[in-house]
């Protein structure tokens, strides 16, 4: 029954109170012992002939405590089979930014963003996904700063809005300026407009050599003539097409650029979640180089991290492509023996589940089988799985597709009390500008039988290994004992404890933002890609990028509205642009098909959408997810990142075909065992 109840209606039910086991016989839920929960786990995973055979995944919200013991147990237990969220999400930022400038973060503060003259927001709708920003986007643009939007979809938040922080403009609706200039930039084609943004900057420097800032690009940058000769070579004609904006307007948003002395550039997943994405976020790095824009006051990269502690996550640990560095350090800390060979991402645990080269999935919080690209192949694996263990707070998807064995294994809230023998704790968190604060609960928990993540995972470790040498309940008692080894493991930590007592917690030092570049030449790198090729031969090809929602936070759906988009009491739709429209026979409101064909020529197909025209550019469409996700293939991932190509879909769509019956959305998944 349950499984044919949408996803709004699942997580619609409240808290999960207590641990629940699979019952195959009854086809349903039955309540179990933490115990006996624990025992089921510590038996399947020592019954493994190898511990690759299971991963264990994390969604970004546990805690950096709970991270460095999540690591901890599966390292200790013998894999790096640790996929997380940024897989999807930002693993293209992490990896440009550690190749350009040794640090998988960005370099700007809330700081820089306070004395930057010149902001430019890219791939990112600022409203819906990142409302706390429109305060600083309001501020920058009452104090005189130029900010530069840089999106398909031009959205509210790009233009005006009324800013939530602000009571008495709520009060009266008064709407704020949140930007200077908007660039509707094709879906892929923001490398293309950086690399024009340079070529300005080049020609400018012909005559004016300064606004190059050549002592800089001398003594702490490398290849940075060779990035010239590769611009200066570019056409404008290719930059445009590419960009699908104007030379014109790439030559406003350069003057802004130019004019600027502190230059902040912000991106988000419309930037990374393309097969080009690394080399998108390099070229970015490469423009801000340019003028000395990395390593003073007012500048830098800043990506904008979702989910809540996702940057804390990889901080702590949770990769599966961990340094020799890290594992060298949490070898002679924790005295394990860390196994050596990367392990699986997202992309390869959802084939290792399907193809049944893993056997046991661990899901630390999220909602996978809907976060995952290609739905049904991925609720095909995880139904392959001899035992699924999904750590939650409320009743998702993921609960209903499961292995042999299941388990729902219900924690506490951040915002409730955690008690442990030591007294009440606290777990922090790092927010996307490496600051880290502490958060303790101060609500009654909504039942006693909820654990904390940390004793979870303490737990299943216990049970999973007899021989372990982590003083597990010690930890537990106290999580400050965890941060004590927390900080002799990760660089910047040292005084962790001591640190967050401090009222506004402590920002995690980085070499790079003293230009300090810890690159194998020891300098920030330039990169040196080629102009990507992003629009479709065939005409009747859109290229679709999936999206949320303003009530959506991640795969979670709060209402069918979306109403910065003028969107009421409906999901199952795509946003196309009207000349594409009419072009196909479609009028608003009507009802279309959409396939999508993946790089190995295979299709997938979504039927019965609603078509709503918006304004993008021509050849591009967008719709959410993860009603979307369904049309991602599970081959559909960058060579660069292996992200999924969640904003590169190639897509056609046509009026539906009379009789059809709606196949898609958030209702049941079908698969096949």
């Amino acid at each position: 029954e349950l499984a044919e109840w949408t996803d709004f209606d699942l997580e619609d039910q409240g808290r999960l109170t207590e641990p629940m086991s699979y019952d195959a016989r009854s086809d349903t839920y039955v309540p179990i012992s933490w115990d006996d929960a624990f025992a089921m786990i510590g038996e399947e995973l020592r019954g493994l002939d190898s511990p690759d055979e299971a991963t264990f995944y994390t969604s970004g919200r546990l805690s950096n405590e709970a991270t460095f013991l999540y690591q901890l147990m599966v390292r200790e237990y013998g894999t790096n089979n640790l996929p997380d969220c940024s897989n999807m999400c930002h693993e293209a930022s992490g990896r440009a930014l550690t190749a350009s400038i040794a640090t998988g973060k960005g370099t700007a503060d809330l700081r820089d963003w306070e004395e930057c003259d010149a902001l430019f927001v890219m791939g990112v709708n600022a409203a819906s996904n990142a409302p706390r920003m429109l305060t600083a986007l309001s501020e920058a643009v009452r104090r005189g700063a130029q900010v530069v939007h840089v999106n398909p979809l031009v959205e509210a938040a790009a233009t005006r809005t009324i800013v939530p922080h602000e009571i008495a403009d709520m009060a009266r609706f008064k709407t704020t300026d949140t930007s200077t200039m908007n660039l509707q930039v094709r879906p892929g084609g923001d490398l293309a407009l950086i690399r024009g943004i340079a070529k300005v900057v080049f020609e400018a420097a012909e005559s004016d050599p300064s606004v190059l800032d050549l002592d800089f690009l001398t003594e702490h940058t490398h290849g940075w003539q060779e990035y010239r000769d590769l611009v200066e070579a570019t056409s404008w004609q290719d930059l445009v097409l590419q960009s699908g904006i104007e030379e014109v307007g790439i030559r406003e948003a350069a003057a802004v650029y130019l004019a600027s002395q502190r230059t902040v550039i912000s991106w988000c997943l419309g930037v990374s979640q393309h097969e080009h994405g690394v080399d998108t976020v390099r070229e970015i790095v490469n423009l801000l180089l340019l003028r000395g824009n990395i390593g003073r006051p007012g500048t830098g990269p800043s990506p904008i991290r979702g989910h809540s502690n996702v940057q804390g996550n990889r901080t702590c640990g949770v990769t599966h492509r961990p340094t020799a560095e890290f594992l060298d350090r949490l070898a002679e800390v924790c005295r394990i023996d860390p196994p050596r060979s990367h392990g699986l991402d997202t992309v390869r645990t959802v084939q290792g589940m399907h193809d049944g080269t893993v056997k046991v999935f661990v899901g630390m919080g999220g909602n996978f089988v809907r976060a995952a690209p290609d739905t049904r192949f991925t609720a095909e694996g995880l139904s392959r799985c001899r035992l699924t263990v999904q750590v939650s707070t409320k009743l998702n998807r993921s609960h209903l597709v499961h292995g042999e064995r299941a388990l729902i294994l219900p924690c506490l809230g951040r915002t409730e009390r955690d008690q442990q023998a030591g007294g009440e704790q606290g777990v922090t968190l790092e927010d996307a500008m490496s600051m880290v604060h502490l958060s303790v609960g101060r609500k009654r928990p909504a039942s006693g039988l909820l654990r904390s993540e940390p004793a979870i995972i303490a737990g299943m470790a216990k049970a999973t290994l007899p021989d372990t040498v982590t003083p597990w309940d010690d930890y537990i008692g106290d999580y400050d004992r965890i941060r004590d080894v927390m900080a002799q493991v990760l660089p910047g930590f040292d005084g962790f404890n001591q640190l967050i007592r401090n009222r506004h917690g402590f920002r995690i030092p980085q070499p790079a933002r003293e230009r300090d570049f810890r690159t194998p030449s020891g300098r920030a790198e330039f990169s040196h890609a080629p102009l990507p090729a992003i629009i479709p031969a065939d005409r009747e090809t859109l290229v679709l990028q999936t999206m949320r929602s303003h009530d959506q936070w991640n795969t979670t759906i709060y209402t069918a509205n979306d109403r910065y988009r003028g969107v009421k009491n409906l999901r199952e739709l795509i946003f196309l642009h009207i000349d594409d429209m009419r072009d196909r026979g479609i009028a608003e409101g009507d009802l279309v098909d959409i396939v999508a064909t993946s790089k190995d020529g295979s299709t997938r197909s979504v039927t019965q959408f609603r078509a709503i025209p918006y304004d993008l550019p021509r050849g591009s469409a967008a719709g959410y997810m993860p009603e979307m996700n369904v049309l991602i293939g599970h081959n559909d991932y960058s060579t660069q990142s292996d992200q999924p190509l969640m904003k590169s879909l190639q897509v056609r769509v046509t009026p539906s075909v009379a009789g059809t019956v709606s196949a898609a959305g958030s209702g049941p998944v079908p698969i096949d065992r």
